[in-house]
């Protein structure tokens, strides 16, 4: 029998929306911490990290906002069991994001808290993407059990389960270590090889760790989601690929510059966000055909033809009017010299 394109049409646009928001998001949270970091001291990485921070927050709700839509107008029927499933970590999630939010609009014009609500912002922000990521363990078998026809959570194995937790601390890593390379180029941008510098350094120390914690969390699955790794490697020559777009930018961090500079992050940056797509669509492929194994497929959630040609629509309209005001912002705030050099307009 001849399966419909459109779930798959569906859950590949879901798929390439939550490789935005995972990248930009870990981006994000990321430079929030790195800000904090180094928020009271005596360098401009702080500043650069703020820079960043002031017109982007915003831009990576948005994304946020648009997966969710996305998600729950394809797929009703999973959005409603991870709903009941998540509930607790999903209202965690959101609350730190509120808080997040609210304490980093505060931060720019209370002057007196300023390094306390950048604190409070910059520890919240540490914990989302991890609490966000911790979600996958679960759609891969052996934390959700089906009872009288509804789906529970098996809490007391997801918090004491050392794969949640090896995908907590890939979060982490991986939130860490792309701020970090990004800031750097976003440093070398600004013309401040001080806090390109800096940047580079966590960069360099973050790359590797988060590469073998990658590693070491697919090799600890629960035994229910061994169908899983199985079917990883059945895509091993795409993260053959992947490891090799990750040394290309990692070593990119040494290339020299026609000027004499160490380092061409740019190069990086765009390597290891390859790297990422890579990785991320190979670990999407495998996980077909299941959202949640083994309760519901991609054909089963999926909502009407006629509603998802309706909501493809409306996407293409959204999309059509955003993306222009995405290049303008691009522009604005991640290209041009005067804003990147902390230069007022007049």
């Amino acid at each position: 029998m001849v399966q419909p394109i459109e779930p798959s049409v569906a859950i590949l646009a879901v798929w390439v929306v939550l490789y935005i928001y995972s990248m930009a998001g870990s981006i994000d949270f990321g430079a929030s911490f790195w800000a904090m970091v180094y928020g009271n001291q005596q360098t401009q990485a702080g500043k650069i990290a703020n820079r960043f921070l002031s017109p982007t927050w915003e831009v990576t709700n948005t994304i946020l906002v648009l997966l969710v839509v996305m998600s729950v107008g394809f797929f009703p029927r999973a959005a409603y069991m991870l709903g009941n499933v998540l509930i607790v970590p999903v209202s965690v999630i959101l609350l730190l994001i509120t808080i997040r939010s609210s304490f980093m609009v505060f931060a720019y014009y209370v002057e007196g808290y300023q390094r306390l609500l950048q604190a409070v912002s910059g520890i919240t922000a540490l914990f989302i993407p991890a609490l966000l990521i911790s979600a996958l363990p679960v759609t891969q078998g052996g934390f959700v059990q089906r009872a009288d026809g509804r789906e529970l959570l098996l809490f007391d194995k997801l918090v004491t389960s050392p794969s949640v937790y090896l995908y907590i601390l890939f979060g982490l890593t991986s939130e860490l270590f792309l701020a970090a390379l990004f800031l750097a180029d976003y440093s070398r941008e600004s013309g401040d090889e001080e806090a390109y510098a800096a940047y580079r350094k966590h960069a360099i120390v973050f790359g590797p760790i988060t590469l073998l914690v990658a590693v070491f969390t697919l090799y600890t699955l629960e035994p229910e989601a061994f169908w899983l790794l199985k079917r990883l490697q059945e895509f091993k020559v795409w993260y053959v690929w992947s490891i090799l777009a990750f040394l290309i930018g990692y070593l990119a961090l040494w290339w020299k510059t026609p000027g004499g500079k160490v380092g061409r992050p740019r190069v990086a940056v765009i390597a290891v966000a390859i790297q990422y797509a890579i990785a991320t669509f190979a670990y999407g492929a495998a996980h077909l055909p299941y959202i949640i194994y083994p309760y519901l497929t991609v054909n089963e959630a999926f909502t009407q033809i006629n509603t998802f040609y309706s909501l493809l629509k409306v996407f293409a309209m959204g999309l059509a009017i955003l993306l222009p005001g995405f290049i303008i912002f691009w522009r604005l705030f991640m290209k041009d010299k005067r804003y990147l050099q902390g230069e007022r307009r007049p």
